[in-house]
């Protein structure tokens, strides 16, 4: 028996090809419309790589950001230290300084392969390069802080390898201080520049939050060094440690969490998901532990004031280790470059932008 033109359905996923089997397929509400024989395509590569490159980094480099940060602050300790007198504090602080802003130098030739690629970066002197002043600012502080660490040196070593007593008084009493100054005035560019190498680059992670990121390695690094000297200074001596630790931590805890607010929401994704999104709520997680054990004990009981310094250098640590992951593993996911970049632009075509050759009208 024929089957009535008006009640006609195309075979289950056939295509209608003539007016007639169109116009059926209208009336009958399957919409009428070809159906599109191409599927949906999942974007993963440009052309099999990756559309952002990946930075040639490794854990070296995880390790030279977080004793940047050890040092850096640790340089300002001692700064204030030298001004108040805390001679206990005055050490420790200078010895973190020199001692991490050595050891980093190391991880960052490590990385690097080759010693002699560190020296090619003082080739040049341009301050629009974030590395090239940050290389800079690595070596003068370096100089520095030894400078201002052999006097403390001198002072543990005296009894069985003693300086002459001219060069002794010249090095206590001129040398070391003016070196301590120049350490200390060198100890925030050394914390903060790393977050603005980071944010110059095309990483779509590190550039999204390089309005943020360098708040958050500010706090870092004051977390960082206050917990270094909380550990190795007296309970008696380490009050202004201990105020460091507070002010770093309330900052680092409400400076990551608007890093997280301001974020794109794919960039927010990887930045809680993965490895680096585990690296970052332990942080969050240590960091909150190290405040509240400096607020409550750490004053009182030297096992506390450890206990907290190690929290606060634990959390410091997996913020600079969890950024850079997060960073290395957003180039593998296309949605990190190319969602954030839609949103951007129809920001800036809904606000009329279309002057600058890169926005154009809808």
């Amino acid at each position: 028996m024929t089957q009535p033109f008006d009640s006609y359905r195309p075979p289950e996923g056939a295509r209608p090809r003539t007016r007639q089997e169109r116009r059926a397929a209208r009336r009958s509400g399957d919409g009428g419309r070809e159906e599109k024989m191409v599927p949906k395509v999942h974007f993963d590569s440009y052309y099999g790589t990756p559309v952002v490159k990946a930075p040639p980094w490794k854990s070296p480099i995880g390790i030279y950001l977080f004793l940047g940060g050890v040092a850096g602050g640790s340089s300002l300790l001692a700064l204030g230290s030298q001004i108040s007198g805390n001679a206990a504090l005055r050490r420790t602080a200078r010895l973190a300084a020199f001692g991490a802003a050595a050891s980093g130098s190391l991880a960052l030739i490590a990385d690097l392969g080759r010693p002699e690629r560190m020296l090619n970066m003082f080739r040049v002197f341009k301050l629009s390069s974030p590395m090239n002043m940050g290389s800079w600012i690595l070596g003068s502080f370096g100089g520095t802080s030894a400078l201002a660490a052999l006097a403390e040196i001198d002072d543990l070593t005296q009894h069985w390898a003693p300086l002459p007593r001219r060069l002794r008084t010249l090095l206590h009493r001129v040398v070391s201080p003016a070196a301590g100054v120049a350490a200390g005035a060198l100890g925030a560019p050394l914390a903060v520049y790393t977050a603005v190498l980071l944010g110059d680059t095309s990483n779509p992670v590190w550039n999204e939050v390089k309005d943020t990121l360098p708040v958050v390695f500010v706090s870092s690094a004051s977390l960082a060094s206050a917990g270094t000297a909380m550990v190795f200074t007296p309970t008696a001596d380490a009050a202004p440690a201990r105020f460091l630790a507070l002010a770093g931590a309330s900052a680092d805890l409400y400076a990551t969490h608007q890093m997280m607010e301001k974020a794109d929401p794919v960039i927010e994704e990887s930045l809680r998901e993965g490895r680096s999104g585990t690296m970052l709520s332990l942080s969050e997680k240590c960091v909150a532990a190290g405040l509240v054990g400096t607020l409550l004990g750490a004053r009182r009981s030297r096992k506390m004031a450890v206990a907290s310094g190690l929290a606060l250098m634990a959390g410091s640590a997996l913020t600079r280790f969890g950024m850079l992951y997060a960073g290395l593993d957003s180039v593998k996911d296309p949605r990190c470059v190319i969602e954030p970049q839609k949103r951007r632009l129809r920001a800036r075509q809904d606000a009329g932008t279309v002057h600058d050759s890169i926005t154009t009208a809808r």
